[in-house]
């Protein structure tokens, strides 16, 4: 089955389109979490909300590069 050339390159800006979203729920819910954290233990100085903020970034990038390696594929 041949597919057509055309539509390909749209599904690709279909999906880096879809990038900075999935990034903003990773990190929304990663400082949320960590928020909540600090609110359930009366942490004064952020340190959850610190923690799980950057690793919230670190997942959030490390799919976008898991995702750009899929496209280089096909």
């Amino acid at each position: 089955m041949n597919q057509d050339p055309k539509k390909k390159p749209l599904n690709k800006w279909l999906v880096l389109m879809n990038i900075p979203f999935q990034m903003g729920v990773i990190i929304f819910a990663g400082v949320y979490f960590g928020n909540w954290l600090d609110e359930k233990q009366q942490n004064e100085n952020s340190l959850y909300t610190i923690i799980f903020s950057l690793l919230a970034v670190f997942i959030a990038l490390y799919n976008v590069i898991q995702q750009v390696k899929n496209l280089n594929k096909e």
